[in-house]
């Protein structure tokens, strides 16, 4: 059982996921909203502008037919009257084609959240195998395309019967009527017929465009093991970080262990503590922790200190205090600085040939330090 949970998809897909997802193009998506976006686009432009388009029309067709005795037909030629009349209707369909055209992008860039998904026009293998393609026909998402299709040419055809239904009904079928009201019968079926159509073709759209969030959303859930996989991924694997941390505290080990040498006194415990301070008057506020370390740490600073004479004072009590509460690179403590200026007289006092020596020291560690970086 405990198994079968960790394969089952119980977690809500991750932010990553979501957003890689989107990249390749894998986004819920409805063809039906596009077709809706352009039929009322294009409806809309066409009724804005059918009043000039329409008398565009009506005013060529009217000089055309005034001068068609003058227009000369031959073969392998197209008259320019006709050139004439392409150019008109063509410039009465543009706003409704404009129009469509961006309702169709402004449909996809809505699904989309307007993200460039690059991924999703890169080439596919698996797409050209015939197996795999046989077997998406009888997915669930194919079956419920087919019902949708299913709806949708019974929805158009039902608009269909019923306008047909109306339209045999009007007097212009059964009675004589200005030429004035085949205008108005025109549009006002056309209007009629698209209204229907537009809604229920919206109807279906929502419901297409439901029916893929719900089902894009349950395709991106992932099980538990994926989710630990991705933190694990985003967070770097533990292995490499511990060598990383590993590789910082050598790094800052032997940076202290190289900052002995210039030290003022290393206070020692005397056997598991060492603590080395320096204070250069006039530069430093308080004394500052050069280097601290116990036990195996502690032994290599004072073979350091005793290597370069550096001078060394047994204060159990300061050492033990200096190394719990000091950071190396700080000042010390504002509570220790009574007992270190003592530690610090003292040797002041008893090591003058090594401080008269130690500015030196330490502008050469300053050049080498200089360089090496």
């Amino acid at each position: 059982m405990a198994e079968a949970d960790k394969d089952q998809k119980t977690e809500e897909p991750t932010s990553k996921r979501l957003s890689e997802s989107l990249e390749r193009g894998e986004f819920a998506r409805s063809p039906e909203i596009a077709v809706v976006f352009a039929l009322a686009a294009g409806f809309m432009a066409l009724t804005l502008g059918l009043g000039d388009g329409a008398r565009q029309v009506r005013d060529y067709t009217a000089t055309l037919l005034a001068h068609l005795h003058t227009v000369r037909f031959q073969s392998g030629e197209v008259p320019i009257p006709l050139l004439e009349a392409a150019r008109v209707v063509g410039l009465v369909l543009l706003p409704m084609l404009v129009a469509t055209a961006v309702a169709a992008l402004l449909a996809g860039g809505l699904q989309s959240g307007f993200n460039f998904t690059p991924k999703a026009f890169g080439f596919k293998p698996e797409r050209l195998n015939p197996l795999a393609g046989f077997q998406r026909l009888f997915t669930t998402r194919a079956l419920a395309h087919a019902g949708l299709d299913f709806a949708k040419m019974l929805a158009v055809g039902g608009c269909l019967w019923l306008a047909m239904r109306e339209l045999l009904a009007d007097p212009l079928f059964s009675l004589p009527v200005e030429v004035a009201y085949l205008g108005r019968f025109l549009r006002e079926s056309a209007f009629a017929l698209i209204s229907r159509l537009l809604l229920v073709l919206g109807v279906i759209a929502a419901a297409s465009y439901a029916y893929e969030r719900i089902k894009t959303h349950r395709d991106l859930m992932m099980t538990r093991e994926e989710v630990k996989e991705e933190h694990k991924q985003s967070d770097g694997n533990p292995h490499v970080k511990a060598a990383v941390r590993r590789m910082a505290r050598r790094f800052a080990q032997r940076q202290m262990l190289a900052a002995v040498p210039t030290a003022d006194v290393v206070v020692t415990n005397p056997t598991h503590y060492a603590v080395a301070l320096k204070y250069e008057r006039g530069v430093d506020a308080a004394p500052v922790v050069l280097a601290k370390g116990e036990n195996a740490l502690a032994r290599r600073i004072k073979a350091l200190a005793a290597e370069h004479e550096v001078p060394m004072v047994e204060n159990r009590p300061v050492a033990r205090l200096l190394y719990a509460t000091a950071r190396v690179g700080e000042p010390i403590p504002s509570d220790l600085f009574h007992a270190v200026a003592g530690i610090l007289a003292f040797v002041y006092r008893t090591h003058r040939y090594y401080f008269y020596r130690l500015p030196s020291r330490r502008a050469a560690a300053a050049v080498s330090g200089g360089l090496g970086a």
